[in-house]
């Protein structure tokens, strides 16, 4: 594949949220459980570089697979590793405009399109026709941007804030794509993750919005992607950040005296701590093995609601040392080489219990504070 500093592409219509790329062959084991920023910058330096061949078929997930390298190096301490201008350059080039005010009627959503497998060819003026573009991907180059420092003022903000409300359903949800979708709570976390970083809830009805998250709480405290279905660490994660990114649970709400919202906090926080397994590890669901995205997922919500302290954080990075591989990144399990997607969920759960080295997370975001300060 191209460097990232030249790619022709990025993610995927409709993204599945863990685009792992596994293999049947297993790596070493981590010969220590000493976090190895070093060899972790260096893997992610490579992936900036050349992507390997297993990502090919995750073409369509290419500005997804950036935001992993790109926003995993700044929790690194590493930015410097990369062009910045460049990578600005490269995911402006993949926001979706309208041809004519005509099409701003259209119905479509004008945010960013994943890759430029998802952009129409060049018109006989040799002008790229932008189609398809979609909820995450749009997250994922929000963050990629304010990441390398740009000035998100300087993109066509009214136009996405504008557009984002024909994604919006009667119910609250959204699809990821004009042309129809499944709708489930990661899109409304892309969607809230947007307005918020964008400072335009405009595109946003907050209110149905709300209504919709509170029916996906299942009768155990998690939530699942869509209401009636099984907690899912993931969905759990998207509707607790997304409630805090539109005002409606406090901060730290486990120290007031009083709940903020009609969500039943203590069944959450129950269903959270219970998620954690007896190898240090979390799971994503009741009965699941323990996962390294997890401890990010997971965590992150008990660190919204103010219970991080509950963890055992020792048995945790233990488990979480125990995916490093050799070569840099982290695993899925224990003994599996390294996937991107695996390796920043590693470095965020690493960062949101504070691993020295590491630079803080704006938890909510999933992004770090300076990137979503701006700083």
């Amino acid at each position: 594949m191209n460097s990232m500093t030249t790619y022709t592409a990025a993610p995927p219509p409709t993204p599945d949220w863990d685009p792992s790329s596994s293999s049947d062959e297993e790596s070493p084991p981590s010969s220590s459980l000493t976090f190895d920023k070093e060899r972790h910058v260096a893997f992610l330096e490579m992936m900036y570089h050349m992507l390997p061949y297993h990502y090919q078929s995750q073409e369509i997930n290419h500005l997804t697979l950036a935001y992993f390298v790109i926003s995993g190096l700044d929790i690194l301490g590493s930015l410097d590793r990369v062009d910045k201008d460049a990578v600005a350059a490269w995911v402006l080039s993949l926001q979706s405009n309208p041809g004519d005010k005509a099409e701003l009627n259209s119905g479509q959503f004008y945010g960013f399109c994943g890759s430029r497998s998802s952009q129409f060819s060049s018109d006989n003026d040799g002008i790229l026709i932008q189609n398809h573009s979609h909820l995450a991907s749009t997250y994922c180059a929000l963050s990629i941007l304010k990441t390398v420092g740009y000035n998100l003022s300087n993109i066509d903000s009214k136009l996405i804030s504008m557009s984002i409300r024909n994604l919006q359903q009667p119910d609250g949800s959204f699809l990821p794509i004009h042309i129809g979708a499944e709708t489930d709570l990661r899109f409304i976390y892309c969607a809230a993750a947007i307005c918020f970083m964008l400072e335009d809830w405009s595109g946003m009805d907050r209110e149905k919005t709300k209504e919709y998250i509170f029916k996906c709480q299942s009768y155990d405290g998690g939530f699942g992607m869509i209401p009636g279905s099984e907690s899912h660490g993931g969905g759990t994660y998207c509707a607790v950040a997304s409630l805090s990114l539109m005002g409606f649970i406090e901060d730290d709400v486990l120290s007031k005296s009083a709940a903020s919202s009609i969500i039943d906090i203590p069944l959450l926080l129950e269903w959270c701590l219970q998620r954690q397994a007896a190898d240090g590890g979390f799971q994503g669901r009741a009965n699941k093995p323990s996962d390294t995205c997890y401890a990010f997922w997971v965590g992150a919500v008990l660190r919204i609601l103010g219970g991080s302290k509950l963890i055992d954080g020792t048995a945790l990075r233990r488990f979480l040392l125990t995916c490093q591989s050799e070569y840099g990144g982290f695993s899925k399990f224990p003994n599996e080489l390294p996937d991107l997607y695996h390796s920043y969920y590693g470095y965020t759960a690493l960062s949101l219990f504070e691993e020295p080295g590491l630079n803080a997370l704006s938890v909510e975001l999933g992004i770090t504070g300076f990137a979503a300060l701006g700083i």
